[in-house]
C-alpha cells in the first residue's frame, strides 16, 4: 500500500489502494483494446438471411426464355425479385476477439488507476447497511457525485448493500469477477466494497482461475 487512497461513502475516514492496481499510468491502446473485445464478446451475432439457393419455391422458370417481350428471368427467387434471396446478407456467427492476459490485467489496471486518480472512487462499508436501505444508498451518494452513471463493485454475500444501490436512479450493481474494464470506463463514478476492491487488485497481479 501506498499513498493513494479513496474516501468512504458513509463513514470517516480513507481506505488506502494497492499503488499496482490503482496507480498506474493510462493505456489507451490496451483499453480500448479490451472495451472492443468485451463489447464484441456481448453481441449475440444470430443476424441470418437467406441465399437465393435457400429460399423456398423458384424451381421453374416464371416464364419462357423468348417471345414474350419481357427480360429472361430463371427463377423467381432472384435477389432482383421481392421474396428472393439476399446476397451477402448476415449470418450467424460469433464477435469473440482474443486478448492477452496480461494486456488484459494492464487494462484494468488503467481503468481502476483513472478512476482514482480523478477522485471519482469511494469506497462504501457494507457493515453499515443491515438491511436493504435505498433511502441510505442515497444518502451515502449525497453530495458526492454528480447525476451521472455510476457503478457499484460488490464481493459475494453482499446483497442488502447490492438491493440498497440497485434501485437509484443511473446506478448499476455488479459484482468483482463479472466487471470488465468496459464497465469500469463507461461509468463516470465507481464505487466499490472493501472486498470488490482486494478481489480487483488480485486481478490485476495476476490471472485468478475459477
Amino acid at each position: 500500500m501506498g499513498d493513494i487512497s479513496a474516501p468512504y461513502l458513509n463513514r470517516s475516514g480513507q481506505a488506502p489502494l494497492d499503488d499496482e492496481a490503482f496507480g498506474a499510468k493510462w493505456n489507451e491502446a490496451l483499453v480500448h483494446e479490451c472495451v472492443r473485445a468485451e463489447l464484441n464478446a456481448r453481441r449475440q451475432g444470430t443476424a441470418s438471411t437467406r441465399t437465393r439457393g435457400q429460399v423456398r419455391g423458384g424451381g421453374a422458370k416464371p416464364w419462357r426464355q423468348k417471345g414474350t417481350g419481357r427480360a429472361r428471368a430463371g427463377s423467381v427467387r432472384s435477389p432482383l425479385w421481392a421474396g428472393g434471396g439476399t446476397v451477402f446478407g448476415p449470418a450467424p456467427r460469433h464477435y469473440t476477439v482474443k486478448v492477452n492476459r496480461k494486456a488484459r490485467r494492464a487494462a484494468l489496471r488503467s481503468a481502476l488507476s483513472l478512476h482514482a486518480g480523478r477522485e471519482s472512487l469511494a469506497l462504501v462499508d457494507v457493515s453499515a447497511f443491515g438491511e436493504p436501505s435505498t433511502a441510505q444508498a442515497a444518502e451515502a451518494l449525497e453530495g458526492w457525485r454528480e447525476p451521472q452513471p455510476l457503478l457499484v463493485v460488490l464481493g459475494p454475500n453482499e446483497e442488502n448493500v447490492e438491493r440498497s444501490f440497485r434501485n437509484l436512479r443511473q446506478v448499476t450493481v455488479a459484482g468483482a469477477d463479472d466487471v470488465g474494464v468496459a464497465d469500469l470506463v463507461g461509468a463516470a463514478w465507481l464505487v466499490l466494497s472493501d472486498a470488490a476492491s482486494e478481489r480487483l487488485t488480485d486481478l490485476c497481479k495476476r490471472e485468478v482461475r475459477a
